[in-house]
């Protein structure tokens, strides 16, 4: 039987390299006061250029926000998964005991902890979002109070735990604060024929026709993604006036789960496609994404 790895070693496994600064240099090899970052397996530049004062924050500070999250839920198990994106990225799952159930247990959804380290000179960040089984949408809930807290970007984490347990506890009270606004978008219903105009408003007569066949697959896709969730978890939907009425939180999922696994993404030439994490991160930042939250919250807080 394979031993489980601890916290700090499946993160430590994740991320087997440092990140290290070397100067750059101008044509002709022309001395700057800019720095680069690269990875010591790959090479790969990360990160954007920085000054020769920068300490690139390494997998040791890493493990040490990980550690210091997982206070957040309390005793029990806690799963990780890690990513690279620029930066790390690492997922923090509690006990699947704890869930946010709908539709007698059909629509689950579970609390993660969305930890971002990057190199891009922001602070360090960790949100409280969730998982949903339904459709696999990774999601943060913008308009949520306690549910986003943010770390000065520094090295040498492990030495001040004290204190990043302490930045943690103000997520403790999040995961309630998420449950119950999930319950105000399930309790309020939505036009979804309006909430996508809004969102993705009909071309005007002069648009090409590739504009408008492209607008026709958007809505096209969202309203059959929309039924075939409220298939799943066996919910109806109303009719009004030749509109379909939804729930705001079915209407939600079915644009971000549009976004995050349906919409077209441009890669560079010689760039791999985006994974799956990739495209949770995209689908988070989202502009349409925020539109539908704002949107949606504007509607329950009404």
């Amino acid at each position: 039987m394979l031993e489980t790895l601890s916290i700090a070693d499946a993160v430590r496994t994740a991320f087997p390299f440092t990140v290290d600064k070397f100067r750059l240099q101008g044509p002709d090899n022309m001395r700057t006061d800019h720095f680069g970052l690269f990875r010591s397996d790959s090479r790969e530049c990360t990160g954007r250029a920085c000054k020769e004062i920068y300490v690139a924050h390494q997998t040791d500070d890493v493990v040490a926000l990980v550690e210091a999250a997982q206070t957040v839920f309390g005793e029990g198990d806690t799963d990780v998964k890690c990513h690279w994106r620029d930066g790390h990225y690492v997922t923090v799952s509690p006990s699947k005991d704890i869930r946010k159930s709908l539709a007698g247990g059909k629509d689950n959804n579970f609390p993660r902890l969305i930890i971002r380290a990057g190199y891009d000179g922001k602070a360090f960040s960790t949100t409280l979002g969730l998982y949903r089984d339904v459709c696999s949408n990774l999601m943060m809930m913008r308009h949520v109070a306690g549910t986003t807290t943010t770390i000065r970007h520094t090295s040498g984490l492990r030495g001040k735990m004290d204190d990043l347990i302490t930045d943690f506890e103000s997520l403790q009270g999040g995961w309630q604060a998420v449950q119950e606004y999930i319950d105000n978008l399930s309790n309020r219903q939505v036009a979804l024929q309006d909430f996508l105009e809004h969102l993705y408003p009909t071309p005007k007569p002069d648009a090409s026709q590739n504009t408008v066949t492209r607008h026709k697959n958007t809505i096209s896709a969202i309203v059959n993604r929309c039924l075939r969730e409220h298939q799943k978890v066996g919910q109806n939907w109303t009719s009004d006036q030749g509109k379909l009425g939804v729930s705001a939180w079915m209407a939600y999922n079915a644009v971000t789960g549009f976004v995050e696994h349906d919409k077209v993404r441009k890669t560079r030439k010689g760039e791999p496609a985006a994974g799956q994490f990739d495209r949770s991160i995209l689908a988070m930042n989202d502009s349409v994404v925020a539109k539908a939250d704002n949107y949606l919250h504007r509607l329950v807080t009404a």
